[in-house]
């Protein structure tokens, strides 16, 4: 194995690669990255076992091909204290993958290629194609509200719904829901397929994509997802679990609503929440003709008091909601106005763009 490619060109699929890989393994090759070269291409590919991802890039002064697993982490941080524009020229010496640029000389250990785990293929129960642009969509308006380490484990993850030319994607931790659509022309399925991709596999595959209209093949398996673009192909396993019947928690017929201006109530809520109890996070909303006061306090003793405008005509009403629950939010919808419906003070709050817009969300009210 012997070949020369730029820092630069090396670095960006090795960051995504090595993002996959993590710092304690009870495999050893699991620390490693598969560093496979055919003809002018170079693949590498890292693991934990539920989440693989291989980059793609050329390379040239390919002398000899082969394959090899290095450590990860040292090979990233190597190539991150080079120079930019550093030329490497890589070649494998029996155990040993020696790194060269300029006057600068590294020998790592490798295991044998052999011993990297293999996905197996996935068998399709649907395949489309659909932009990259779509995906990452889908994933920024929704992702937040998955849940983190919960019992019921089929929360920690992301809900992706095929639907009839429309891909669905609906996260929930039991107390806030995010839904979002987008169209998807390559979709065609005659009932909804559901698969739940777990948390990292999502976070990981928001970091691969880009927010262009760059095409990505999706392929759902019975257990798998696979991703596949020009520069990288991403693997999941699926959550094996029934996710809720989410459709039963979207509030219906909420009569009272609240139109606001999205960035001014982002600010409010965020100079309320200095000031709120730092263990559960309420505030009170009072809402009446035209105004919308928001009071939050601590055990303290200390409080804080906002008021602003908005349009609303009914009864006065009084409800308590998470801080942080209105600030993620508010901050995944990006209309200048913001639509707030509620039924009662016990109910939950249906959160939208005042158009049309993709995505929906379901806060639950607290006690205060």
């Amino acid at each position: 194995m012997k070949f020369n490619v730029s820092r630069d060109a090396l670095l960006k699929p090795l960051q995504l690669v090595a993002g996959v890989v993590e710092k304690r393994q009870t495999l050893p090759v699991l620390a490693n990255v598969l560093m496979q070269l055919q003809g002018q291409e170079l693949s590498l590919t890292g693991t934990d076992l539920e989440v693989e991802i291989v980059g793609r890039l050329p390379v040239d002064g390919v002398e000899m091909e082969g394959e090899v697993t290095v450590p990860a982490r040292k090979l990233l941080d190597i190539c991150r204290s080079l120079p930019d524009g550093a030329e490497l020229k890589f070649e494998r010496d029996g155990e040993r993958l020696i790194l060269r640029s300029g006057r600068s000389r590294f020998q790592l250990s490798t295991l044998p290629a052999a011993d990297f785990p293999n996905q197996e293929e996935a068998t399709a129960q649907t395949r489309f194609d659909i932009s990259q642009r779509e995906i990452r969509r889908l994933i920024e308006a929704t992702s937040f509200a998955m849940a983190q380490q919960d019992v019921r484990y089929y929360l920690n993850g992301l809900l992706l719904e095929c639907r009839p030319q429309q891909l669905r994607a609906v996260a929930t931790d039991g107390h806030r829901l995010a839904l979002c659509d987008r169209d998807a022309p390559g979709l065609n399925v005659s009932a909804p397929i559901q698969a739940i991709v777990p948390r990292k596999g999502v976070l990981e595959l928001g970091r691969l994509l880009e927010d262009s209209d760059v095409p990505a093949q999706v392929v759902l398996g019975n257990n798998h997802i696979r991703v596949m673009s020009g520069q990288f192909t991403f693997t999941s396993k699926l959550v094996d679990g029934k996710f809720p019947d989410y459709d039963r928690v979207l509030p219906r017929g909420a009569g009272n609503v609240v139109y606001a201006d999205r960035q001014g109530l982002r600010q409010a809520f965020s100079r309320a929440a200095i000031l709120s109890n730092e263990k559960y996070r309420g505030v009170r909303l009072q809402v009446s003709e035209g105004m919308l006061q928001i009071v939050a306090n601590n055990p303290e003793q200390e409080e804080a008091e906002e008021q602003m405008m908005v349009d609303y005509v009914g009864e006065p009403m009084e409800i308590g909601f998470n801080v942080s629950y209105l600030l993620d939010v508010t901050g995944a919808i990006h209309s200048d106005q913001i639509r707030i419906s509620l039924a009662d003070a016990n109910s939950s709050a249906l959160l939208q763009q005042p158009e049309e817009g993709d995505a929906l969300y379901v806060i639950m009210p607290m006690r205060l």
